[in-house]
């Protein structure tokens, strides 16, 4: 049986556009109590024993933290004062309903946040506060996608030891609701007078970076991801592992190389399938690009390539 479970899309995709837009609100207090990081590293949530969780941020009074807790499918927020308050997660709770009952319970522990309290980056435009459409929580299908995300949060975790230069954290994205684990070449990368203040931020040095999302309006299915910017060209016409692993371009010219989450999960050796894909899509960036290779490499990267268990290799 496989460590990864079944995940459908279309069956969860009214919970995961409401789950999405509830992490959204969560994730913007953590961006408004932290202090800036380089790259947005302030942004993200991280996957933790029960769900998801901001760590540990900053109010006037006390230091705070909140969580996703998919085990008993709440809303938690605990302090430094020894405080916990929290409220469920369940169906027919709206986006406005659970953006009034957060910032109640964050009032209620003399907490003062200050957010933009709108959705950023995804087809929906309408302020949380106004958001009675998307009310759905699957509690079954979440425990799948946290499932999901426990086992890859440490595929990737063992993949980023592979690196010794700069590396992000493993972390997700409430953006696209990703989880993205990011190398960095060292060197800056040229300068777009194009780019949106976030972009800007985001790619001021050369990256490789690897991910998975579980699916949205354009790419219909859960799948892992990487992709180099700048772009080199010629990237495309490079091979991934396994053969089911393409490049695909969803969102504009910038090319993705994309495994489907069920060719993983249906491998005989999921971490090896997953790796291998990971470890092709690197060395089809990094060897484009000009990155030191061999400089970069960790003492735990492995001397060869992770084989494909379907090819017998």
């Amino acid at each position: 049986m496989s460590e990864l479970p079944e995940l459908p899309f279309e069956p969860w995709e009214p919970t995961k556009e409401t789950l999405h837009l509830w992490v959204q609100i969560v994730g913007k207090v953590r961006l408004a109590a932290t202090p800036p990081q380089n790259h947005w590293w302030n942004a993200p949530l991280y996957v933790d024993t029960r769900g998801l969780t901001t760590r540990r941020l900053r109010s006037e009074r006390c230091d705070f933290d909140v969580s996703f807790d998919f085990v008993a499918h709440e809303l938690v927020v605990r302090t430094s004062r020894g405080e916990a308050s929290s409220f469920p997660l369940a169906d027919g709770l709206a986006v406005a309903a659970f953006y009034e009952r957060f910032f109640a319970l964050l009032a209620g522990l003399g907490i003062e946040v200050e957010i933009k309290a709108e959705p950023y980056g995804v087809p929906v435009t309408t302020p949380f506060a106004e958001d009675t459409e998307h009310a759905s929580y699957d509690s079954e299908a979440v425990e799948r996608f946290w499932q999901a995300l426990r086992w890859i949060d440490w595929v990737f975790q063992e993949f980023a030891g592979w690196f010794c230069g700069k590396t992000s954290p493993v972390h997700l994205f409430w953006h696209g609701l990703d989880l993205a684990v990011t190398r960095f070449s060292g060197e800056r990368a040229p300068e777009s007078s194009n780019a949106d203040l976030v972009s800007r931020e985001a790619y001021t040095h050369e990256v490789i970076s690897f991910g998975f999302w579980p699916g949205d309006q354009k790419v219909r299915l859960p799948a892992f991801y990487s992709y180099t910017a700048p772009e080199p060209a010629g990237l495309a016409d490079q091979p991934l592992r396994p053969e089911t692993a393409s490049w695909q371009q969803p969102f504009g010219s910038s090319h993705l190389a994309l495994l489907p989450y069920e060719e993983v999960r249906s491998s005989p050796d999921p971490r090896g399938t997953l790796l291998e894909f990971l470890q092709s899509a690197y060395d089809a960036g990094a060897a484009l690009a000009g990155w030191d290779a061999e400089g970069l490499r960790s003492s735990w990267c492995p001397p060869v390539t992770v084989p494909d268990p379907r090819r017998g290799v």
